[in-house]
């Protein structure tokens, strides 16, 4: 039986708000603390308690939702989910059901022929439930519920995605979208983002879904499409094969590469949802969303084509650039100290970005001024130092933050350009190399590569090798 398959995806992304306190009370929203530490009797849900709504939280729901060309509900109201489990001690959590901050959203993601829309079916204001940690040495679960009430956004797609590699792109794109919002660090092994993912096949032009599995326990974006190349493998024997596949909830297993099962699933959970009584459900006038609108950043898709249209860059050296905005800011200081935008670029795309991943750093972590890089790559450019020697001294300048101009000179770094000075080199190879000098003149053009060697072993690699390779070129051609 030849049929040709097609995968279903679809993901939900929960994403923390790094607001200073918990959506619903006044506790710190701090990643780390000592368990149990960052409680009160509303996330606890102590008899008595009543949440208050954090206004930050919901600007920054808002400011999600219009991000993704969402429909903003200016209707805000929670809903009451119920169901039990150790982590959650109200026994419900306050969500949103029937009017969630946005719907009908998009995101846009590369594919090879282009961009593709990824829709967006909802994106929902929630409170986190707090944290299980299972201890094999007491041989029992311990509960942390510090994360409890932390702010949470849910951000559901349609199931518009057609394979590992669209949903890994996907979340990529997602998530540099929202840490140009700033409004969440989104680190994963906090759990600062989280991501569920449901996946199928189904014969190719069926309209109906298949029946899914649904992955959890995946902690970076990696293992995301790893677990679904798995299960996409997993599926499609199944379905050729002719065998019944049961829906069911799975554990990426890291170690071994492969998913397990928790458990089956054969019906949707009931909920239970109704209005949550204690919060008051209220409207959001227009001139509120407007002015949030008013102020979203330059969001990556736009960055990236005014990288282009104001820079000239590439393609390749823009998409690199705007994966950190602080690098694009940083960029666009640089060329305002110097002029030739691409030796930039390639200094941040190149040397730099090596020193801020081998000390697992960001731009915002060292003391590198923007005017700083670019005089150095000045002094690369105009002969003062090698580029050689000025990728040493960009490490030097980041490890004791002291301007390039200091480093040269405390370190006589400078190169050698004086023609005197140089002149006494070039006798000296000439006349130990006659052979070279020889090949030279009967047209192996190659070997000029050794004697300019030659020289800057003698002058410890301070001779400029352009001025030396053409001082070189005068003396054989003339003799």
């Amino acid at each position: 039986m030849n049929k040709k398959l097609e995968t279903v995806i679809g993901l939900e992304v929960h994403l923390q708000f790094n607001t200073k306190t918990k959506i619903f009370c006044g506790c710190e929203n701090v990643f780390g603390r000592e368990p149990n530490t960052c409680t009160c009797p509303v996330c606890l849900g102590l008899p008595g308690s009543l949440p208050v709504l954090n206004q930050t939280a919901l600007k920054y729901a808002i400011k999600v939702a219009l991000a993704l060309s969402a429909e903003v509900n200016s209707y805000i109201k929670f809903d009451r989910k119920n169901y039990y489990y150790p982590d959650l001690p109200k026994g419900y959590q306050i969500s949103q059901f029937d009017f969630p901050i946005g719907h009908d959203g998009f995101v846009m993601i590369p594919v090879s022929d282009g961009q593709k829309k990824i829709r967006i079916h909802r994106a929902h204001l929630e409170e986190d439930a707090g944290k299980l940690i299972h201890d094999s040495s007491i041989k029992g679960t311990l509960a942390d519920y510090n994360r409890t009430g932390t702010p949470l956004m849910e951000i559901v797609t349609e199931p518009d995605l057609r394979s590992p590699q669209e949903a890994y792109d996907y979340l990529t794109t997602l998530k540099l979208i929202l840490q140009y919002l700033g409004v969440s660090d989104c680190d994963m092994e906090k759990g600062s983002l989280r991501c569920d993912a449901n996946i199928s096949v189904r014969e190719k032009g069926d309209p109906k879904l298949g029946t899914k599995a649904e992955l959890k326990n995946m902690n970076s974006f990696k293992a995301v499409k790893a677990g679904l190349e798995f299960e996409e493998n997993r599926h499609s024997k199944l379905f050729l094969a002719g065998e019944e596949i049961i829906q069911e909830t799975r554990l990426w297993d890291e170690n071994k590469g492969v998913t397990v099962l928790m458990r089956t699933k054969e019906d949707a959970h009931d909920y239970r949802y109704f209005p949550e009584p204690d919060l008051v459900p209220f409207t959001v006038d227009a001139s509120t969303i407007e002015e949030i609108r008013k102020s979203l950043p330059e969001l990556p898709a736009e960055r990236f084509e005014n990288l282009i249209k104001n820079y000239t860059l590439s393609e390749y050296d823009a998409r690199i650039l705007i994966q950190d905005p602080n690098l694009a800011d940083f960029f666009e200081q640089c060329t305002k100290s110097f002029d030739q935008v691409k030796k930039i670029c390639n200094w941040i795309n190149g040397p730099l970005l090596k020193e801020l991943n081998d000390r697992k750093a960001t731009i915002q972590d060292i003391q590198l001024p923007a005017e700083e890089l670019a005089s150095l790559i000045q002094k690369v450019e105009d002969g003062t130092v090698s580029n050689l020697a000025g990728k040493d001294i960009l490490r030097m300048m980041i490890d004791e933050n002291k301007a390039a101009e200091t480093i040269i000179q405390e370190k006589g770094l400078a190169q050698v350009s004086d023609d005197s000075a140089l002149e006494k080199i070039i006798n000296d190879i000439l006349a130990e190399n006659q052979n070279v000098v020889d090949q030279i003149k009967d047209g192996k053009q190659s070997a000029m590569g050794f004697l300019i060697g030659q020289a800057m072993r003698k002058s410890q690699g301070k001779a400029n090798p352009k001025k030396v390779g053409e001082m070189i070129k005068r003396r054989i051609h003339n003799a």
